[in-house]
């Protein structure tokens, strides 16, 4: 028998929604970060092979732009 599991984030500890802890900001957070690294991943290490600090801001913006965003963005 084979089981599939479902991730689920918690963030505890945060002020902004009165049960101070989120579950689906952070669980779809994470699942746009994934979607935006297999796309970001790849290409970044190709321009890092002629522009080293463009690849590396390449290869940082989902877990800098994406995943914070879509985390702050829902209050749940």
């Amino acid at each position: 028998m084979v089981g599939v599991g479902i991730a689920i984030c918690v963030q505890c500890g945060t002020a902004s929604n009165p049960c101070r802890c989120k579950m689906v900001g952070p669980t779809l957070g994470f699942l746009a970060f994934a979607a935006a690294a297999i796309v970001e991943w790849p290409v970044g290490t190709l321009v890092y092979c002629f522009k080293h600090m463009k690849g590396r801001r390449m290869m940082a913006h989902p877990a800098t732009v994406v995943y914070p965003s879509v985390t702050n963005a829902i209050p749940i």
